[in-house]
């Protein structure tokens, strides 16, 4: 899979999302929702940039491509359980997708950790 390419389209989507929240959304949610969905457009953006980095990562021997592959595809599906549960859960209201997000925590954190334990092994030829 081209994950710089993941990246950039999940990059621009964090951009368009995050403009219907400011543009669209306003006056249409709650306070809390709006809070929920900034929430979800920081850490789609932050871990959609964070996916980039590390989808090149392979390509300078920082780290195996087993490793950047499996790092990105934490990250993506991270992004896809907590920002998409949360986008949901802010326009829907229904509390039940709550349940979702840690999920996606998880998988950020699992991403994160990773990545620091193949870099400081340094052994990318794995």
């Amino acid at each position: 899979m081209n994950w710089s390419a993941v990246a950039a389209i999940l990059m621009g989507l964090g951009v368009g999302i995050g403009a219907v929240g400011a543009h669209g959304l306003k006056g249409r949610l709650d306070d809390y929702s709006m809070g929920i969905y900034e929430k979800a457009v920081l850490y789609h953006f932050f871990h959609a940039l964070g996916l980039l980095v590390v989808s090149i990562l392979p390509r300078v021997g920082a780290i195996s491509q087993l490793a950047g592959t499996w790092v990105c595809s934490l990250l993506f599906g991270g992004i896809l359980l907590f920002s998409g549960s949360l986008y949901v859960l802010a326009l829907s209201g229904v509390k039940a997708l709550g349940a979702v997000t840690p999920l996606g925590g998880l998988a950020f954190l699992a991403a994160w950790f990773m990545l620091a334990w193949q870099l400081l092994r340094g052994n990318a030829t794995q």
